[in-house]
């Protein structure tokens, strides 16, 4: 029986689409979309960021020195504000308003820099969450059993009563590894529920 819910934030709570906001910032030259890429977005700084090692300021501060000056601005943007606008994804809200009011308990478990404070009370269905686990806060990542297990303990949580929400086959690999129930989410919070209802014996 499936009693708590743990969601990964992005592309499962909010868009985080890394390309789609290079192009919101009106870059339309491939070469351009790609340094950015590279030195932003799959930058070592942004691994170090989301263990908690570096701050987004200093990813910013290293980042934005390799970029052309040109680029600089569209950079800075990207690195301490890539979640303006914040875009939800579509239904989940009302999934998890759904879920809570059933009883479930709700919680979040996020690769993610020190900026999450900026924005996390703006998701919609974000009152709803009993508990935050956020990478850079604890030291410790997705898909390394350690950060799973400390969630679990954390919040008092019986891992077969868990089920996991990512839109990456390794983090949910990460979170059956260690006993929890994980669902690799594909961006159909319709297709979540009914899978939800199954496992639970509401079908």
């Amino acid at each position: 029986m499936i009693k708590n819910l743990i969601f990964d934030m992005g592309n499962v709570l909010i868009n985080y689409t890394p390309l789609s906001f290079i192009k919101r910032e009106g870059i339309t030259d491939p070469d351009d979309t790609g340094l950015l890429m590279r030195e932003i977005f799959q930058s070592e700084e942004w691994l170090l960021a989301d263990e908690g090692r570096i701050t987004a300021a200093d990813i910013d501060e290293r980042c934005c020195r390799r970029l052309p000056e040109r680029l600089r601005p569209v950079g800075h943007k990207l690195i301490l504000s890539w979640y303006e606008p914040l875009e939800p994804i579509p239904g989940m809200a009302e999934f998890i308003r759904r879920q809570k009011a059933a009883g479930m308990k709700l919680y979040v478990l996020s690769n993610a820099p020190d900026t999450v404070g900026n924005y996390f009370d703006r998701i919609p269905g974000s009152e709803c969450i009993d508990g935050v686990v956020v990478s850079a806060a604890v030291r410790m990542t997705k898909p390394h059993a350690e950060i799973y297990e400390y969630l679990l303990d954390k919040y008092g949580l019986k891992a077969d009563e868990c089920l996991f929400i990512d839109d990456l086959k390794e983090n949910a690999d990460g979170a059956e590894a260690v006993g929890i129930h994980g669902y690799v989410f594909d961006g159909d919070a319709g297709r979540l529920e009914y899978y939800l209802k199954e496992m639970n014996g509401h079908v």
